[in-house]
């Protein structure tokens, strides 16, 4: 039987688990969003943002809990301590590549936006030979002394080109917008890396608690081995019924049964931890580190507040996206502006290549927009809403923002009063289950007492290991608020 705390205790666990994942959803789906909006066409196409990490995800699955495998298989167990399982997920997870990959475009959409505003360069050189017919060309009266081909005529033309725009205030705002997205993807790129952390330390934590759910389970069986082996020399004696003895052997049983449940559950959470962290497939590990349990200095929720609007990476990202949006929409509205441009040429042109002379061209263009069918209205219009939507989902991040770093603080508070509960009562009932079976061996009572301390002593350690993995998930959950997640994650967990 399984008591009502336990099944409690790891419901509320696996709560926390999803809230967090769905924390890591949403972030992975608001960072593959931003700072990836194409920028060719026109102000509509360049603010619709594309989600690359959503896109490669399978179903709802987060690109933070996959990876790309980091080298082969080997057969010696790998010892795998808390900063080694960060150290590796900030190398190999698919949610930092993928982040890696839309800063690299937003590059190159930048260095595309720029290249209208430099001048153009070109080279060509042409040595041709013509004849004519001048029937063929419609000629049909002939000259006397002159034949209706002429022909060949050599020519020789070798050149280099010049194209350059002198003003271009439609350029010069798309250029400064993709700047605008070019930083933004920088901070995209540093939120991953937090969400990267975040995603490893929450999976590192799960897997430590499981881990601890096996030693626990383990210690059961053993003592519900023992107290069924009193049981059933007892009854052989004649000292107690048979019922006690079936009695114990139900629990040991049972026992039995939650230890390969705790076993299986601890090799699918290391399965999971190897895919976050990228090891190969096949690879052998351990965990060298066990759920720290170090109080965090209290935070003001007004410091908190302050130090998330100011280092959270994906609220500095959307503010980007603002700035960017309002350049696209300037420059959408440039496009009723005139633009000015150089072009020339210089080189040498003759018959041949020994009979030919220096010759050039340049000039400068004014280019009038005068009507261009409602183009230039309709981008306005287009960025105009793009911008505004831009606007609203800064103002909703930072109720979000906001949210999680209340809901942070009381979760850590609680979580913190958990522990020292679960630890007391833990305590409380190993006590309990020594009387008992001091009980149980001196004849005073049956052993129902100590079943029944025995399914207290369960109920107690998942309560203790559930706390003190909500205490290190709510410390987690904190540095993520305030922007402090890569730095705050490896300090918190490591207890340092």
């Amino acid at each position: 039987m399984i008591s009502p705390n336990t099944n409690h205790s790891r419901c509320k666990q696996r709560g926390l688990s999803k809230a967090l994942s769905a924390l890591l959803l949403a972030c992975a789906v608001m960072a593959g969003g931003s700072g990836a909006g194409g920028q060719s066409g026109n102000a509509a196409e360049e603010e619709q943002p594309t989600s690359p990490g959503v896109a490669i995800s399978s179903g709802s699955q987060s690109p933070f809990s996959g990876s790309v495998p980091e080298g082969q298989a080997t057969d010696r167990v790998l010892p795998i301590s808390f900063k080694e399982a960060i150290d590796r997920a900030l190398r190999n997870n698919l949610g930092l590549l993928i982040g890696s990959d839309n800063l690299l475009a937003a590059q190159g959409r930048r260095w595309q936006e720029l290249s209208h505003l430099l001048p153009n360069v070109s080279a060509a050189a042409t040595q041709s030979v013509t004849q004519i017919d001048l029937e063929g060309l419609g000629f049909r009266f002939s000259f006397p002394g002159v034949g209706t081909v002429i022909g060949p005529v050599g020519t020789f033309d070798a050149r280099a080109y010049v194209t350059a725009p002198i003003f271009d205030w439609h350029a010069i705002q798309r250029e400064r917008a993709a700047r605008a997205r070019v930083s933004a993807a920088q901070y995209d790129y540093k939120n991953a890396r937090e969400l990267v952390v975040l995603a490893t330390g929450n999976v590192y934590l799960l897997t430590i608690a499981a881990g601890a759910r096996v030693d626990a389970a383990q210690a059961q069986v053993e003592t519900a081995q023992a107290l069924f082996s009193r049981a059933k020399d007892q009854q052989t004696a004649g000292i107690t019924p048979a019922i006690d003895s079936l009695r114990a052997q139900v629990e040991f049983q049972t026992r039995q049964q939650q230890l390969i449940v705790a076993r299986n559950n601890y090799a699918k959470q290391k399965l999971q931890l190897a895919r976050t962290i990228g090891l190969p497939s096949g690879q052998e590990f351990n965990l060298t580190d066990r759920a720290p349990y170090e109080p965090l200095a209290p935070m003001s929720q007004e410091e908190a507040l302050r130090r998330a609007l100011n280092d959270r990476s994906d609220y500095l990202s959307a503010v980007q996206q603002v700035l960017g949006a309002e350049r696209f929409r300037r420059a959408a509205t440039a496009e009723h502006y005139p633009t000015l441009g150089f072009s020339g040429n210089y080189g040498a042109a003759g018959v041949n290549i020994g009979n030919s002379h220096g010759v050039f061209l340049a000039g400068a263009t004014l280019g009038i927009p005068i009507f261009s069918g409602g183009r230039a209205h309709a981008d306005a219009l287009e960025a105009e809403a793009a911008l505004r939507q831009a606007k609203q989902q800064v103002e909703n991040l930072r109720g979000q923002i906001d949210y999680e770093v209340r809901s942070a603080l009381l979760d850590l508070n609680a979580a913190s009063d958990q522990v020292q509960v679960a630890r007391s009562s833990l305590d409380l009932a190993n006590q309990t289950l020594e009387q008992a079976r001091d009980r149980f061996s001196a004849g005073v009572a049956d052993n129902l007492e100590v079943v029944q301390a025995q399914e207290t002593v369960a109920a107690a350690n998942e309560n203790y290991i559930a706390s003190l993995y909500s205490h290190n998930v709510a410390k987690v959950a904190l540095a993520r608020a305030i922007g402090f997640a890569e730095q705050g994650v490896r300090q918190y967990l490591e207890g340092k």
